[in-house]
């Protein structure tokens, strides 16, 4: 493992952090609820309309649970911004992305809508992709939204469904995304980055559990790292010319993280067919360290991310 230096207040929580071990979904996932159980509430400081909606999934699919943030006393119509909770393909839900939500419907007035999309390995791809493109359906509809600013922001996992996402409404011509914000995105299944090779014990998240998220997502479509595996599964499979007509990228690398180089190779891939593309890396961070409270350097990082919100959607 290469040596590296988290930045003191990050390595002041660390060891702290829980560990997962995906080789025991059911005890990953029973981890996660008791962390999800313990999170922090956000209390905005402008009255937040939130509600739980279900709306119309994928053809022959069931419907797909959302939660939508709104300024209560905003004047409509407003931005939107589709949120992606992160979790490994296999983990997570509404939860896990209320706190960020609430932020960032409050600090940068944006109508937030986050998805209970299918989880992997009892729905693998592309029902987790479809639910999302059901939820963009959606969202473009809504008489509160305006439909020529939306974007779509994930974390992790998350963020590789978001840069799926970006691809597949291209592709299906609409609804149209203005902009795509990837933190740490999960976009290569074949998992032979420096940084994946490399940092093999990290805070976070740990390059052991990457093969089995991917086999997990891919089950009975194609064999992680073999050739078959769709673009719209693994993003950073594509070609330049697969990435043209994109929306614009607000991108985000962490140094400390396994999954650091395939997002900054993602962007690079963005740059190179042409795609608006801004690329931030947070020096001795680990992956997604902003989730963790009271930390100046994560004050940081989740300011830039409301100030691009606001600025990429026009807020």
């Amino acid at each position: 493992m290469t040596d590296y230096v988290l930045e003191p207040e990050l390595a002041a929580v660390a060891a702290a952090l829980p560990r997962l071990d995906l080789t025991d979904l059911r005890a990953a996932r029973e981890l996660e609820r008791q962390v999800s159980a313990h999170l922090p509430s956000y209390e905005s400081a402008t009255p937040l309309e939130v509600r739980d909606v279900l709306v119309p999934g994928p053809a022959q699919a069931p419907d797909v649970a959302v939660r939508v943030y709104a300024l209560a006393q905003a004047v409509r119509p407003l931005p939107a911004l589709l949120y992606l909770h992160g979790g490994a393909f296999v983990m997570g839900g509404l939860a896990l992305t209320d706190f960020p939500a609430r932020l960032i419907a409050d600090r940068a007035g944006v109508v937030v809508v986050t998805v209970d999309y299918r989880l992997a390995p009892e729905h693998p791809y592309p029902a987790a992709l479809e639910d999302c493109y059901a939820a963009l359906r959606w969202l473009s509809e809504q008489p509160g939204v305006d439909p020529g600013r939306i974007g779509v922001l994930g974390e992790s996992a998350g963020g590789g469904l978001a840069a799926a996402l970006a691809m597949l409404a291209r592709d299906r011509g609409g609804p149209r995304l203005i902009a795509q914000f990837l933190d740490a995105p999960t976009v290569d299944d074949r998992l032979g980055t420096p940084s994946m090779r490399d940092l093999t014990d990290t805070p976070g998240w740990q390059a052991a559990n990457s093969p089995h998220s991917w086999r997990h997502y891919l089950r009975g479509t194609a064999e992680p790292g073999g050739p078959d595996v769709p673009v719209h599964a693994a993003p950073a499979r594509a070609r330049v010319a697969d990435l043209a007509g994109l929306p614009p990228a607000w991108t985000v690398a962490y140094q400390i993280d396994p999954t650091r180089d395939e997002g900054i190779d993602y962007a690079r891939l963005l740059m190179r067919a042409g795609v608006p593309t801004e690329l931030h890396h947070y020096s001795g961070a680990f992956h997604v360290a902003h989730i963790i409270p009271g930390t100046a350097v994560g004050e940081r990082m989740i300011a830039d991310r409301i100030e691009a919100v606001g600025r990429l959607l026009g807020a």
